[in-house]
């Protein structure tokens, strides 16, 4: 199925009636835990706290895919205007939902994919058995397998952060605040608490993200960061790929050792 995140369980559509697919808006900025929270307490009386954010919000750990050339790493640097990224990603470290997920990106605007897996499906592409993909009636699990054998997609990074959500129905409105922004280490089993962790932004950092379908109602958007707080290009999985790797040149994207797949 094609469809927007809203939290753990709950999604959007991403698709119209007539099956075209609908991009949605995807705005960044990185502004200070003081800032972040301050505008906070100015859209709550107006959005929403998403109902799985139990406790004032949720832990979220992607396991990035790339293949053998590092391409979605390389075209994020180069600024390529049409790109896509592959993860697996769950919420508080809990198999209850396990999403595969393809998240497209042209310009500012983002359309994602998902299926679920179980956990031994998960279990099984972590071990490079692919082929039980091809027996899923998704779309998305065999171009998944596709890229598996043909591009040598592998993973590559554990990106672990903490996200404040707040949603409005209208315009499908979802703004987050995520920060403690890390790259897990050690190995690629996100079930394990335990992998070390390396921070790739300063503590009194947040990364705010907004997306939007139809439209942004105007009392939203005037109580967004003002224009000198531009939005940026930040990509939690670069920043992640460049910690856990180690590249010594991350402006040309080379990384001076092979990293291969290490199961």
């Amino acid at each position: 199925m094609t469809d927007y995140e809203t939290g753990p369980g709950t999604r959007w559509d991403a698709e119209q009636d007539d099956g075209r697919k609908l991009y949605r808006n995807e705005w960044k900025y990185v502004i200070s835990a003081a800032d972040a929270e301050l505008l906070r307490m100015r859209l709550s009386p107006h959005l929403r706290m998403d109902s799985h954010a139990a406790g004032g919000g949720y832990e979220i750990r992607s396991l990035y895919f790339d293949d053998y050339k590092n391409s979605a790493y390389e075209q994020k640097l180069m600024g390529v205007f049409e790109r896509k990224k592959w993860r697996i990603r769950i919420y508080d470290y809990s198999d209850a939902k396990i999403a595969l997920e393809r998240k497209k990106k042209r310009g500012n605007y983002i359309y994602k994919e998902s299926v679920d897996l179980s956990r031994e499906e998960f279990d099984r592409i972590l071990s490079g058995d692919f082929a039980f993909l091809l027996k899923r009636d998704e779309t998305l699990c065999s171009e998944f397998y596709l890229e598996c054998v043909t591009k040598l997609l592998r993973p590559k990074v554990i990106v672990d952060y903490y996200r404040t959500p707040l949603i409005l129905k209208e315009g499908t409105v979802r703004i987050t605040f995520d920060k403690e922004v890390c790259a897990a280490v050690g190995g690629y089993d996100i079930f394990d608490k335990n992998l070390p962790k390396f921070s790739v932004q300063n503590q009194d950092e947040v990364v705010l993200e907004v997306k939007f379908t139809e439209f942004l109602p105007q009392l939203i958007k005037e109580l967004l960061p003002t224009p000198d707080q531009s939005l940026v290009a930040f990509s939690k999985y670069c920043a992640c790929f460049e910690r856990a790797h180690h590249l010594t040149d991350p402006t040309a994207g080379i990384s001076k050792t092979y990293i291969g797949w290490r199961y």
